[in-house]
């Protein structure tokens, strides 16, 4: 099994930035495919970003593309959700995910483990 963990969650005005991470348990990091998911209230869970194991190559939603960045470090078996141009739309829980697959997915059901989630709140 994997245990996930994300920190760095908080509350930040709008036009700031946040990063979060997911530190992953094991010694199996390296062949999870991980994503970043958020949920607001009264809306469904939605993907974030998404990352390859070997980090090559990365995937945003188009809510976030450009003023988000994921990335991850294996030899520290953790990920990384950049948050930059905060809005008040960006307020969820954020979740991290792995998937135990060499591909990513924009589905939730494709990720086999979950983080508790951090909360990220941005005010205006």
């Amino acid at each position: 099994q994997v245990q996930l963990v994300e920190s760095g969650g908080g509350l930040v005005q709008a036009g700031g930035s946040l990063r979060l991470s997911c530190a992953a348990s094991g010694r199996t990091f390296s062949n999870y495919a991980m994503g970043w998911f958020r949920q607001a209230p009264g809306k469904e869970r939605e993907f974030v970003a998404a990352i390859t194991v070997s980090g090559g190559n990365t995937y945003y939603a188009d809510s976030v593309k450009v003023r988000f960045s994921i990335s991850r470090d294996n030899a520290k078996n953790t990920v990384f959700l950049l948050m930059n141009s905060l809005k008040p739309e960006d307020t969820a829980v954020y979740f991290c995910a792995a998937a135990t697959r060499s591909y990513v997915s924009y589905s939730s059901n494709y990720y086999d483990y979950w983080g508790q989630g951090t909360q990220v709140t941005v005010s205006s």
